[in-house]
């Protein structure tokens, strides 16, 4: 995406993506507690190669997710600051 020139992208644009990433955020935020609270219960339950499973499985969920969000955070502070400039350039 250009930051400058005609192609690049309006200060409505900019906004709107940021909300969709904001309620992105939402979505895998009430995801990774889901299943911190599943890990819990299967930690609870422990006994069985099943629940190892369960719980390795739920475990890579969890990194995934984190990873998820740590990346749509910082894509969303990047956008932010570009939110910043083009605002300040029409000032």
């Amino acid at each position: 995406m250009p930051e400058d020139g005609s192609g690049a992208p309006g200060l409505d644009v900019i906004e709107s993506t940021l909300t969709d990433g904001y309620a992105e955020v939402l979505t895998l935020e009430a995801e990774r507690t889901r299943i911190e609270r599943r890990l819990g219960e299967v930690a609870r339950d422990a006994g069985g190669e099943e629940n190892l499973r369960e719980f390795a499985r739920l475990a890579g969920s969890l990194e995934a997710a984190d990873g998820e969000l740590e990346s749509l955070r910082s894509l969303l502070r990047n956008l932010q600051a570009r939110r910043r400039l083009v605002r300040s350039a029409r000032a």
